[in-house]
């Protein structure tokens, strides 16, 4: 299926993020719309380096949207019509740079195929966590059923309410009745209504009394609004924070913000009707009172503490939903200076008469200098969030000067709803600032240790002194590298060796530790991080389906390899990422001591690497051609395991790969498309190459 009609089709959290893409001048929807197949046919990639190409798409581009135009005008489509038009004279800024037109829209079928890879994770994740979801559903269960409890009980006390000025109202009717009776009358009902008086007392009182207990009552539903305020501020908004945490490091965590708003809103609506009560109780009092009349001593403390419970709830209810990000970013929390990136608030307590009225500042490191352009005020609103959630999402801000490390970005907005006032804030996740493209992999080495390790998101002096990381959190967190970049982490197999490479054998690697300077700050260039992230970008560019599909085993050190191959059939091989070669793939086979010099990016960018398995050959004794490569371990045959990846089912366009073996010492033999080192006795050196 073309990937636009694969777009169309996920579901509607994922719809929202397409347009928000596309909610931008540099390519229109309507182009990416009736334009799809021919745009995904074609080779953006070599167009943004090969300008002859560029400038043929871009005419070709054009002569499709005047295609269009004549269609709509068949259609009498006014609106399609005037809106293509304009759209064909925009992209006429090209003219002279068509290789740009090429690099925008190769970025936007990039970020489509992120938000694909994004829905299918979130597939694979409902069946990596069942259990999990099955504790967080009891749990939220138990949640759903004290809301509704809380609930209930505000039903009841409203309704108590209406009792009691019913009561209070007959009282005052029988009292002015009274006062105009004669005296001898009055002396005869005086007892009467000294007993209504005490009826009345009781009622606002105490529970003691079988019908009504207000004050009593009312302070029961502020201590169970009290135990749900701390439920959800110390654990389901610190858990939430943390699973933001990790999910923006590639953990397959939920951070949907959906049941948090819905509890956060319940609580508020609770508590703030609670507050309608005492008001209502305060016009009571104004009509019938007495001497010791609990109302006037008890009413305060409710109200005081109704009102700092609201404020606790409150001031914690505004979050940062989506944390700070460039539209071109390796990762989120890298922000480059003088580049563009967005960011995303939500309001928790989600009152539908507050849309728009709230406004949201945007300001960062207060007490260092640090600049931040764009629009830094903006309205919360329900319009820019798929779920109706009050949001304010700041999408053009650039940053400006780099001063420490890590940085961090606030929020401040003013709650005002019925005599209520509370000043909110909220901050971003530390984000790390660079000037240059080359520092993006050590400040993304910095946010996936900041995120793995501090739970205090505040702590931008965390580097100062970091932590080392356990191994077992450690391993965690480079297998969803891969599980966020391809869809398939790291199994037991190759934390093992990773941890081998780190630590060495024979270790309990459960009780070993890396040091951040052994992760990503050793003296030495080429550092664990360099080495790990060099492997992983490989996969993701050039072997993403081979890797998603188990067939490369990857993580395994040399002598594993020969262990693993030593008692398996002839031509049975398996392939491992380099241990010296930054971002490099080899394999080894059965009966035959080759050593193959690694394949890099520049051998990939090339010939495809299930191609270069395919027609690998060697020239053995008489010039015979061999491929020695048979059976992928543990004993697939090989295009049993790569056909499905074959271009060209007949033979790989007329590909052949040979490797010379020659007597004496390791030779490298070049290639147009690879480098390989090979060393065995042979005959008759020759053939193509």
């Amino acid at each position: 299926m073309a990937q636009w009609e694969r777009l169309r089709e996920l579901p509607a959290v994922y719809r929202q993020q397409l347009h928000e893409l596309y909610d931008r001048d540099a390519l229109p929807m309507d182009v990416r719309h009736y334009l799809s197949v021919w745009i995904e046919k074609q080779e953006w990639q070599r167009a943004a380096r090969d300008h002859d190409l560029a400038m043929v798409l871009f005419q070709v581009l054009l002569e499709n949207l005047d295609i269009q135009h004549s269609r709509f005008i068949q259609e009498e489509s006014f609106l399609l019509q005037h809106n293509i038009r304009r759209y064909k004279q925009n992209f006429q800024r090209y003219l002279n740079d068509p290789c740009a037109l090429a690099s925008t829209i190769l970025w936007f079928l990039e970020k489509e195929k992120e938000i694909l890879q994004s829905a299918e994770l979130a597939e694979q994740v409902k069946f990596l966590c069942v259990e999990q979801e099955a504790m967080e559903t009891s749990s939220q269960q138990d949640l759903e059923r004290k809301m509704a409890g809380l609930r209930n009980e505000v039903q009841c006390m409203e309704h108590a309410m209406l009792c009691l000025e019913e009561q209070q109202d007959e009282f005052d009717f029988k009292y002015q009745t009274h006062k105009m009776e004669d005296e001898a009358v009055k002396k005869e009902q005086v007892k009467v209504f000294q007993l209504l008086v005490n009826k009345l007392n009781e009622c606002r009182k105490s529970s003691s009394f079988p019908n009504f207990s207000t004050l009593s009552d009312l302070n029961k539903l502020l201590d169970k609004a009290e135990h749900l305020i701390e439920i959800l501020v110390k654990k389901e908004l610190v858990d939430w924070q943390r699973r933001q945490q990790k999910s923006y490091i590639g953990a397959p965590d939920n951070v949907c913000l959906d049941q948090l708003e819905n509890w956060f809103t319940c609580v508020a609506v609770s508590v703030f009707q609670v507050r309608e009560f005492l008001g209502k109780l305060d016009e009571l009092v104004g009509k019938v009172s007495y001497a010791n009349d609990p109302v006037k001593t008890q009413k305060p403390a409710l109200q005081k503490r109704a009102d700092t419970l609201l404020k606790d709830l409150l001031k914690s209810s505004f979050v940062v939903e989506t944390q700070p990000s460039m539209p071109q970013g390796k990762g989120p929390l890298v922000l480059r200076t003088n580049v563009q990136f967005s960011v995303k608030t939500r309001l928790l307590v989600k009152f539908p008469e507050l849309n728009h009225s709230m406004k949201v500042n945007v300001s960062m490191d207060r007490y260092r200098r640090f600049n931040v352009l764009g629009t830094k005020t903006k309205a919360l609103n329900m319009a820019e969030s798929q779920s109706g959630g009050m949001v304010a999402d700041f999408r053009h801000l650039i940053s400006l000067s780099v001063t420490e490390e890590l940085h961090i970005i606030y929020f401040d907005t003013v709650f005002e709803q019925k005599g209520l006032s509370v000043q909110l804030e909220a901050s971003s996740l530390p984000v790390v600032i660079i000037s240059n493209s080359s520092q993006q992999q050590s400040a993304w080495a910095s946010v996936l240790w900041f995120n793995m390790l501090c739970q205090d998101t505040k702590d931008v002096m965390f580097f100062a002194n970091s932590p080392a990381a356990p191994w077992p959190v450690f391993g965690e967190m480079l297998s969803w590298q891969f599980l966020s970049a391809t869809k398939r982490g790291l199994n037991d197999t190759q934390l093992e060796m990773i941890a081998h490479k780190l630590f060495g054998k024979g270790q309990d690697y459960n009780t070993c530790k890396v040091a951040w300077s052994k992760f990503s700050k050793e003296n030495t260039p080429d550092t664990f991080w360099v080495w790990f992230d060099g492997i992983l970008v490989m996969v993701k560019t050039y072997l993403e389906d081979l890797w998603r599909d188990g067939h490369i085993m990857g993580f395994v050190s040399k002598g594993k390899e020969k262990s693993l191959l030593k008692k398996k059939q002839r031509g049975t091989f398996l392939l491992r990422f380099s241990e010296s070669v930054i971002g490099g793939i080899t394999f080894s086979w059965v009966d035959i001591t080759i050593t193959v010099q690694p394949f890099t990016k520049v051998d990939l960018s090339q010939i495809p690497f299930h191609e270069i398995i395919r027609n690998f050959q060697i020239l053995e004794a008489e010039n015979i051609p061999e491929n020695p490569l048979l059976y992928l371990y543990p004993n697939t045959p090989k295009d049993e395991a790569f056909g499905k990846y074959y271009s060209d089912k007949s033979g790989g366009k007329g590909i052949k790969l040979y490797v010379l073996l020659t007597e004496g010492p390791v030779c490298r033999i070049k290639w147009s498309a690879v480098t390989i080192v090979a060393a065995k006795p042979a005959k008759n050196v020759e053939g193509p190459i």
